[in-house]
């Protein structure tokens, strides 16, 4: 029969279930087979990315959840989320009160899949391979905190920072800091292709076809040693061109288990149905969408553009005709769940209104209407993306401000423009490294940020941003994370849109799927089990 199962909050960044998936009573858990595990998210290697999958280079929610089954961390997200536990490690923790020498153990007898041992000195080398390659991901700058690392013995790394940083416990817990074997990756370039090693809890076998990955199959490392117990032996991903073609194979049985990106024609369609053999599982989300700037472009380089844009556009209203149920109006860059969070936009902005919008315009001086491009991916955010951004442009043009137009382009090619800084105006989203409010701001507004953006504001960047990280009490950090919140709501080099909740289909018979997701949309394909659930 079809269920929806819950999957609520208890705590603010702590997830657990209240209603687990029932399964069919078909084997007691074990294993008649892989699990097949349908997705929307591309994997192309190209020219401007032949790398896709190496950790120092990979910064997307999809690469990401390769490396995650395959790559081990010293710090883990636990099933629950919450603080992170040591994966790696068998323990870790700062050594000093001003949180600036951190220092971890590594597990008795760690060994990459092919037998080598898993030293010290591999820690090293793969941070500082990470810092020392930079790639133009950006992804690097999640360990620019660090100085420098040292080891001591085979077991113990020690890291020493250039400043407090409360949040270095849940960066290592990133694929950046993956360990990888030095005999498989060279300490000054990228690792090209589908090819990934390390001691995580699968190994990957790549099906690639036109440079493309279109089936990745993971099978249960024995020499794996950690925080994690899969509870399966093989799992197949399979890359869908759309979500209508994914669908269609999970009716079929072609798949066990659709994730991301279904539409929301077929969300509310598996909610209303009560015959079916297929359950849908809803989380709470830490998904953003929002619009980003290139704020030295002439269209938008003076911020009145930017604050009418923030004053025109009715986000209810977006959601309501794009979303429904399945995403909330986001009025920071910091979901509203999250310690730190502040309304910012809502305060400074309020209701949306034409008429303050053309006051704001008028006062700075711009002729209107002000033609500009809404740039929007078409194959890596879901099937709603265009119908969101055909929302926004009526928005915009109805107030008579803007003459706006729009134009879908491919992932593999419309990443490496925004980046290039060929967009205007262009619209991400954002899954968090790690549930706190920092990965919601310093991504985007510090140096060296994910957006390559060229808005520099010297007071986030030297003074909130630091300030913030001192503090292990984030309640305590809020009035910085609040003052950076504000200051992006008045320049606009962002502007926030919504948050969305995040859903998993699976087939009766498949266990875990409502631990298969954790908040920050990391996929843990080891909870996947067949038979009944526990």
């Amino acid at each position: 029969m079809n269920r929806k199962t819950l999957v609520l909050p208890t705590v603010v960044g702590l997830l657990a279930p209240v209603l687990a998936a029932c399964g069919a009573a078909d084997g007691g858990g074990s294993s008649s087979g892989a699990i097949v595990v349908g997705t929307t998210d591309r994997f192309t290697a190209s020219k401007e990315a032949p790398a896709p999958i190496d950790p120092a280079y990979a910064y997307d929610v999809g690469t990401w959840n390769i490396l995650r089954q395959t790559v081990q961390t010293l710090m883990v997200q636990p099933r629950g989320d919450g603080e992170p536990v040591p994966e790696a490690a068998e323990k870790c923790g700062f050594t000093d009160s001003g949180n600036e020498r951190y220092v971890c153990t590594l597990r008795k007898g760690l060994e990459f899949s092919n037998g080598d041992a898993v030293k010290a000195s591999d820690v090293k080398f793969s941070i500082d391979r990470a810092l020392r390659i930079q790639a133009d991901s950006g992804v690097f700058a999640l360990l620019s905190s660090i100085d420098t690392v040292e080891t001591q013995g085979d077991r113990e790394v020690i890291f020493h920072l250039k400043s407090a940083d409360a949040t270095f416990p849940f960066k290592l817990s990133t694929p950046v800091a993956g360990i990888v074997n030095p005999d498989d990756y060279d300490k000054d370039k990228l690792r090209d292709g589908f090819d990934v090693d390390g001691s995580g809890p699968y190994t990957l076998q790549a099906e690639v076809k036109d440079n493309e990955l279109v089936k990745a199959v993971f099978t249960k490392n024995s020499r794996y040693k950690g925080q994690l117990t899969p509870k399966n032996d093989k799992v197949e991903m399979r890359s869908f061109a759309d979500a209508a073609d994914m669908g269609t194979a999970l009716s079929k049985g072609d798949i066990d288990l659709m994730t991301r990106t279904m539409s929301p024609e077929q969300i509310r369609k598996l909610d209303a149905d009560s015959t079916g053999d297929i359950d849908l599982v809803e989380m709470p989300g830490l998904e953003i969408r929002y619009l980003g700037f290139n704020t030295n472009a002439p269209t938008v380089k003076t911020k009145a553009v930017r604050q009418a844009m923030a004053q025109i556009i009715n986000r209810p209203e977006l959601v309501a005709k794009v979303y429904g149920d399945e995403a909330q109006p986001l009025y920071s860059l910091v979901p509203a769940t999250i310690t730190g969070h502040s309304n910012s936009f809502f305060n400074k902005y309020g209701e949306p209104s034409a008429i303050k919008a053309k006051t704001l315009m008028e006062n700075a001086g711009i002729t209107t209407p002000v033609k500009l491009t809404l740039h929007y991916t078409t194959d890596h955010y879901g099937p709603a993306t265009k119908p969101e951004f055909e929302e926004l442009q009526k928005q915009l043009n109805a107030s008579g401000l803007f003459n706006v137009t729009i134009k879908g382009t491919p992932w593999d090619t419309y990443r490496t423009a925004e980046k290039e800084g060929e967009y205007d105006v262009y619209g991400m989203g954002w899954f968090p490294d790690f549930p706190d409010a920092d990965n919601y701001l310093a991504p985007f507004l510090d140096k060296d940020n994910f957006l390559s953006s060229p808005y520099a504001n010297a007071k986030i960047r030297g003074i909130l941003i630091p300030q913030s990280r001192r503090e292990a009490d984030r309640l305590t950090a809020s009035k910085s994370l609040t003052d950076i919140q504000d200051i992006v709501a008045d320049d606009v080099p962002v502007l926030p849109l919504w948050q969305g909740n995040q859903y998993i289909a699976a087939r009766d018979g498949i266990t875990g799927a409502e631990w298969a997701l954790n908040s920050s949309s990391t996929l843990q394909l080891w909870e996947l089990g067949r038979g009944v659930s526990n």
